[in-house]
């Protein structure tokens, strides 16, 4: 396994991450659950993602079951949560302080741990000033409940804005940031965010290398079954997303398939090590419903050497 820091800290992450959206209290069992984090874990990825929103808090319930089950140390792994949509109630949703240090307490309860190791804003909060929710994501790491606390999906300039409140206010700015990163969605990670990793030391954890399962060429008929695109748990957005997306994209999807078999690697692999070759992304988080779909994902990390400077010309040729 690759290991990178994250951004201009000093904490290692492995190159490729397991999460648990959908899958995790949804899609899978708890047994293959299990099988999922104990085959990443002996793989070498050291880190697991989670949210308080994924299946209304079961999927962070039954992570905690397996890291206590399975008694790793703390030492040995990183696990997150995201703060936003907790609830429908007042106060159970954004970013207010109040929601944040009550849905921190929630997380740690449901995934057995002392602490967060990362913790993100999911979405920004128009509804809350920047400042109350940097200052509740400051008081998290002193009183030593957060190790790391960054973003998701937030703009460049917001982040900025972030940073300017923790240096004016004598706050702990925001560490990371998770966005969507994959061929067909670039904008964000390669252009907005550019000035920010050398401004900030910003590091990102990207999340959708497959874009919900474009980039696996199993849906070019349509929304595959079994797949996260079909399962009852699943927002019903992604099914229209992917039978929609898969016509506008079957030439590029099909050219992509045909790279990908001429570099003998499965197009998913071939996608996800395209996304590693970023040398900004700190970790690709994977989704996986089964354990050889994960083993196999996981060899994106040497499959990078097979994108060359010829290859990943190609390759942009081929989506832009």
């Amino acid at each position: 396994m690759e290991y990178r820091h994250l951004g201009k800290a000093g904490v290692q992450v492995s190159a490729v991450s397991l999460g648990s959206y959908v899958t995790f209290g949804g899609q899978i069992g708890d047994d293959v659950a299990a099988d999922l984090m104990k085959t990443a874990y002996d793989q070498g990825i050291n880190f697991f993602d989670n949210a308080e929103t994924y299946v209304q808090g079961r999927s962070e319930t039954v992570m905690g079951s397996i890291l206590k089950d399975m008694g790793w140390s703390h030492e040995t792994f990183l696990v997150s949560s995201k703060v936003f949509w907790g609830g429908k109630l007042p106060n159970q949703k954004g970013l207010c302080r109040k929601h944040i240090l009550v849905a921190c307490e929630n997380a740690m309860r449901r995934l057995r741990v002392d602490f967060l190791d990362f913790y993100y804003c999911h979405r920004p909060d128009p509804n809350t000033p920047i400042e109350e929710t940097v200052r509740a994501m400051s008081d998290l790491i002193y009183q030593g409940k957060v190790l790391y606390w960054g973003t998701s999906e937030w703009s460049a300039q917001e982040i900025t804005q972030a940073h300017g409140i923790a240096r004016e206010c004598s706050l702990v700015p925001p560490t990371m940031e998770q966005p969507q990163y994959n061929l067909f969605c670039r904008q964000r990670v390669e252009q907005d965010y550019a000035r920010l990793y050398g401004q900030y030391g910003l590091g990102i954890t990207t999340f959708s290398p497959l874009c919900h399962g474009l980039l696996t060429g199993k849906h070019q008929n349509g929304p595959q079954q079994g797949t996260r695109a079909t399962v009852k748990v699943q927002d019903a957005w992604i099914a229209g997303f992917i039978e929609n997306r898969t016509k506008e994209k079957a030439d590029q999807i099909s050219k992509l398939a045909g790279l990908a078999k001429e570099l003998e690697l499965s197009m998913a692999v071939l996608s996800i090590a395209w996304c590693l070759k970023n040398s900004y992304v700190s970790s690709v988080i994977l989704g996986a419903s089964k354990t050889a779909q994960l083993l196999e994902n996981i060899q994106a990390v040497e499959a990078q050497s097979k994108l060359t400077a010829e290859v990943l010309k190609r390759i942009n040729e081929i989506v832009t």
